[in-house]
């Protein structure tokens, strides 16, 4: 693992422990009232919701405009479990655009209290770790940790099958299905006392669960919050964490992304997703597009009115129009035109970054604006630069500090459009080019007696970048000393 923003609430402001003020934020009163809507239409990209809600008070201006994911000027991300509100992301139904809110970090007091007490059988069940797909050591991929909650002692293979299955899904979404080898995917198994989550399949259900999840939470049905200082215990129990998920025992929809947040292990967010409902991993992968890609949300509010403000710091937000960004070779100017795998042409739409006007995104419709799209090309771009900020290019088995004989076999792993080369004392030998297995005595190491190093360079010549600078990600090299 290697490793590395905020985002602003519409729903409504509150005073957030940190004594943070929103000094520049100046709140919209319109009040908004979410309809069902699984259409992504041009020009309304209020995120209109698949189950009615209660209105709200616009959004809070309170975070330097287009500086990214909802952060109030000035504050740093919120600590996991304090008292502080976070702002969350939420997803009101399959197929609308997403919305915001802030929520305690905490669980309130009245599902929180009376819990009971772990047996030893669930004690000693708890906080046990299971690799799901294991491809290499923890610092050369990008490790994915689940977490569930709502699963008794008993259901601990079910919430195991129902990793497998949700990695399934999330995988199968480019690019991540060209890269799936650079994941491993763990489970932590938190043992709960009762089965299934808070406010299902009503309001007034309250379960005792180990991370004390639940729907309802601010009041919205399918907003689904998490104690964040629970799951940060257990996510510090797996070997690494870039990507935390909270898989909810429950098959109703619901879902929340934590995109402002820190924690102990290292991991940027949390994304939480109820296990059972087939539309779910769409709120993880959304997540993902903002703490692996650093990618901007691509909708709008109407009442955000005209950004005025500096260039958006987000690779898939811009002030600029298609023509300036080609004359001025900026951002995405390299796949304007090209027909992108979301649909339509890549070129500058009007709205994104919450702003109706003043700020264009890439495409009219990926999903870093509804849910259920693909990834735009400049979207896949920062997803794959993503992936190689955690994980290595090349691996291998063979650890760099042993010492290599002249038949030992040394294997290398790289991704399907990448390119291995082997260098000899810093010499390529070109008839190597290409091959991921190889002894030092074939590549012509002497056996005179000395030391000699043994090198393996991998490029991936992937054409879904085109970025100069984070190609730069996309080559990395090993070296092994090797007897002659």
């Amino acid at each position: 693992m290697r490793r590395a923003q905020q985002h602003r609430p519409h729903h409504r402001v509150r005073h957030r422990a940190r004594a943070v003020s929103l000094a520049a934020g100046v709140v919209l009163s319109a009040a908004l009232v979410a309809t069902a809507s699984a259409t992504a239409t041009a020009g309304t990209a209020t995120g209109a919701s698949g189950a009615a809600e209660r209105g709200g008070a616009g959004p809070a201006t309170g975070r330097a405009p287009g500086s990214g994911p909802w952060a109030v000027p000035g504050a740093e991300p919120a600590a996991a479990g304090t008292d502080t509100e976070i702002p969350v992301e939420y997803f009101a139904g399959p197929g609308a655009h997403p919305r915001h809110t802030l929520v305690p970090a905490r669980t309130p007091d009245r599902l929180a209290q009376g819990k009971g007490a772990l047996a030893p059988a669930q004690q000693a069940a708890d906080g046990e770790v299971t690799p799901i797909v294991r491809k290499g050591a923890e610092g050369d991929k990008v490790d994915v940790v689940f977490i569930g909650d709502g699963y008794t002692l008993e259901q601990q293979e079910d919430f195991h099958a129902d990793v497998r299955a949700k990695w399934a899904e999330i995988s199968a979404v480019q690019p991540y299905a060209t890269y799936r080898n650079l994941f491993n995917v763990w489970s932590v198994d938190a043992v709960s006392r009762q089965s299934g989550v808070s406010g299902d399949p009503t309001k007034d259900v309250v379960k005792d669960t180990a991370l004390r999840s639940y729907f309802w939470c601010d009041d919205l049905e399918r907003l689904l919050c998490v104690d964040t200082a629970k799951v940060e215990t257990y996510a510090a129990k797996a070997p690494d964490a870039d990507l935390v998920i909270v898989l909810s025992n429950s098959a109703k929809y619901g879902g929340a992304g934590y995109n402002d947040l820190t924690s102990r292990p290292g991991y940027d967010g949390v994304a939480t997703a109820s296990s059972d409902h087939p539309d779910s991993d769409q709120v993880a992968v959304h997540e993902t597009g903002h703490s692996l890609g650093k990618l901007a949300d691509e909708y709008f509010y109407p009442e955000f009115g005209t950004y005025t403000g500096a260039e958006p710091a987000a690779s898939n937000a811009t002030k600029l129009t298609a023509a300036e960004l080609t004359a001025q070779r900026k951002k995405w100017y390299r796949w304007i035109g090209q027909t992108s795998p979301d649909g339509g042409t890549v070129g500058a739409y009007e709205g994104g970054d919450y702003y109706p006007k003043g700020i264009n995104r890439p495409t009219e419709n990926s999903i870093m604006r509804t849910l259920g799209r693909e990834f735009n090309l400049p979207g896949r771009e920062a997803m794959i630069a993503g992936f190689y900020r955690h994980a290595s290019v090349l691996t291998s088995r063979t650890g760099k500090d042993t010492v290599l004989g002249a038949t030992t076999v040394l294997k290398v792993e790289v991704p399907e459009s990448a390119t291995v080369s082997w260098l000899v004392d810093g010499k390529e030998v070109t008839a190597a080019r290409g091959r991921t297995e190889i002894t030092p005595r074939s590549l012509g190491v002497r056996a005179d007696g000395r030391r000699h190093t043994v090198t393996a360079r991998a490029t991936d010549g992937t054409t879904a970048v085109k970025d100069p600078e984070l190609r730069k990600l996309l080559t990395d090299s090993r070296t092994w000393k090797a007897k002659g």
